[in-house]
């Protein structure tokens, strides 16, 4: 099963739990107010608490996770 994005980022110490909550409710707010969905690594990368080399990073592991034999 894939490891959830926030999850990853927390663990591999990127961001703090604090830093994930913050982004979600902005996805949230910006998803109520515009009807458009950002999915939580772009939200934490433009709140400037991800760089996007860490973003890069989670997506590959993300990705491994998914037990896809195709991927990495």
């Amino acid at each position: 099963m894939r490891q959830r994005f926030g999850f990853i980022a927390v663990e591999k110490g990127y961001i703090g739990f604090d830093e994930l909550v913050e982004a979600m409710k902005v996805q949230v707010r910006e998803e109520l107010s515009t009807g458009k969905h950002r999915r939580i690594g772009e939200v934490l990368v433009g709140l400037g608490y991800m760089s996007a080399s860490q973003l890069e990073d989670v997506l590959r592991i993300q990705e491994a996770s998914s037990g896809d034999p195709d991927a990495g």
